[in-house]
């Protein structure tokens, strides 16, 4: 992984540097590629070229194409129509302060904080980030400094600490993090961390908000108690879609849903609303039945939009009665999906002997105090992804 300079971003936002990049195209071939960057600018900044124009590769559909990146800072990136949704929600409740995005890295939130609201100050111990952040949003207020260290006053703190350590290992805890949640300065705080964090460990986090976009969780942002009502949801899913639609769920809504056997389809709900615990708010709201009170999987006669499987058979689990209806209905191509049992789909697979041009998904799910088999047609309402709209200074 190749380490930029800040005299490397000198040079690539430099004339010759962004005519360098505007003629460089990789071809795909490391050795031809790292022969043709030395041709156009020399040994010196050959690798910095090579490693921008990899770089805005991968970021092609999902943010600027003349930003500048370093490989940690993209992968790291928040996704940009949750960064705009978080702005939103900013702008509703601190549309008279300052905003400070403490850990600004390269400049994705400081861009999309800054189409809606006009105090913003982002900041970053990086010198290589935060110069990258100053070409990428050049009418930004960016200066170098400590997340934990306050350089604002009264100002409404936005963070997104690093969940890996240096040798890439994923944290769960506040106190692994880097800034560690426990020193961001507050009272007014909204931090982005991983889904699977302990939130009981987070005791000033008034709401803990699950974020997902086209059906992949994002994080957890958790909200301060000056940043949302007294009277508030303390739990809330926020599900993202890039085509636009794209709905929430809180503790406060209604949660009446009866258990019943399956119906005509199985809903398996979003990931945020099932990390939220807001499966039975979802269930109500859409004329949901659960099939268990411990189970995430909800049935009815007409699905939401999302993932749902229409059932075409189900009964008690047994290898054999299930190999045996894959046979009949000619199932060759099989996506076995597994909840609260010990099953290995990758195990299980092969002793089916599947067999046939037919494909199906089957569910295996603990229903009660027995396991359950059903044998479904894969259905999804999930919309294509499409290009996000970021907000480009430059």
């Amino acid at each position: 992984m190749f380490a930029f300079s800040v005299p490397d971003v000198g040079f690539l936002t430099s004339g010759a540097g962004r005519a360098a990049l505007a003629a460089f195209v990789p071809g795909g071939d490391p050795l031809r590629d790292v022969a043709a960057a030395r041709r156009l600018v020399g040994e010196e900044h050959a690798a910095a070229l090579l490693e921008t124009a990899l770089l805005r590769a991968r970021a092609v559909g999902r943010f600027p194409d003349a930003w500048l990146w370093t490989a940690d800072a993209l992968e790291q990136a928040t996704a940009v129509p949750v960064a705009e949704h978080r702005a939103r929600r900013l702008a509703a409740v601190a549309a008279d302060r300052v905003v400070h995005d403490v850990t600004c890295s390269v400049g994705v939130e400081v861009a999309t904080l800054s189409a809606v609201l006009d105090r913003v100050v982002g900041s970053d111990l990086d010198p290589v980030r935060l110069a990258m952040a100053r070409a990428n949003v050049p009418d930004a207020w960016l200066v170098r400094a400590d997340a934990t260290v306050p350089v604002t006053r009264g100002s409404v703190v936005v963070a997104d600490p690093a969940r890996r350590t240096a040798s890439g290992r994923r944290v769960r805890r506040p106190d692994e993090m880097s800034p560690p949640l426990g020193s961001l300065p507050g009272p007014d705080l909204v931090v982005s961390t991983a889904p699977g964090l302990d939130f009981g460990l987070v005791p000033w986090a008034r709401e803990v908000e699950l974020v997902s976009l086209d059906g992949r969780v994002r994080e957890a942002a958790l909200w301060s108690a000056g940043l949302v009502p007294d009277d508030g949801p303390r739990r809330r899913a926020t599900v993202l879609r890039s085509s636009g639609s794209g709905f929430e769920v809180t503790d406060l809504d209604d949660d009446t849903c009866p258990v019943t056997p399956v119906d005509e389809w199985l809903v398996d709900p979003d990931g945020a609303v099932v990390r939220a615990g807001l499966v039975r708010q979802y269930a109500a709201r859409h004329g949901l039945a659960q099939l268990d009170p411990h189970l995430a999987y909800l049935t009815g006669p007409h699905p939401p939009s999302g993932r749902a499987f229409r059932v075409l058979e189900e009964g008690p689990f047994s290898e054999k009665a299930l190999r045996q209806t894959l046979r009949r209905r000619a199932v060759g191509r099989v996506e076995i999906l597994v909840r609260g049992l010990d099953v290995e789909p990758d195990r299980l697979r092969p002793r089916l002997k599947l067999a046939g041009p037919e494909a199906a998904t089957v569910v295996l799910a603990r229903v009660g105090r027995g396991a359950r088999a059903y044998v479904c047609e894969a259905v999804t309402g999930a919309p294509r992804p499409v290009r996000p709209a970021v907000p480009d200074p430059a």
